[in-house]
């Protein structure tokens, strides 16, 4: 079972790592690809119910700002299993990209992410401009988007 604890944490000149990813159809892209877009990382587990319990907002976020360019990237954690990964993406209808991390790759890029959910959110710059540990205030980072 996953901990959750929340902070807050603003950055503003942290440039993110051009981390590879691969959805769950398959499909790869980078960081790197989605430059110009606002982008919402996120890292998560299936049996972490902060996780679960953020699926409703993310899917807001996307349906709100993907208009907008706004990218989002659900992670899974290295542990997760993902036949447990795929059957939640779909029972839920996730429209938002979702990716495995089997070797925690990704993970590592992102500062060796340990806690879920962890979420960054990153500027059309690349830069990293929010970090949040626990699950999000969907008011708050609605307000930080609108400014990207």
């Amino acid at each position: 079972m996953a901990v959750c604890i929340g902070y807050w944490q603003l950055e503003t000149s942290k440039i993110m790592p051009n981390t590879a990813f691969k959805n769950l159809k398959g499909q790869s892209f980078n960081l790197a690809d989605l430059k110009d877009k606002p982008v919402l990382v996120t890292f998560w587990a299936p049996d972490c119910t902060g996780c679960i319990e953020e699926i409703p907002d993310l899917i807001d976020l996307h349906r709100e700002f993907s208009d907008q360019g706004l990218t989002i990237i659900a992670v899974a954690m290295n542990y997760s299993p993902p036949n447990q990964v795929l059957a939640l993406a779909e029972t839920k209808q996730l429209p938002y990209q979702v990716v495995l991390d089997p070797n925690a790759s990704i993970a590592k890029n992102f500062g060796n992410i340990q806690l879920t959910p962890t979420s960054f959110l990153i500027d059309r710059k690349g830069a990293m401009v929010m970090q949040k540990v626990g699950k999000f205030d969907l008011a708050a980072i609605k307000e930080l988007i609108k400014i990207l």
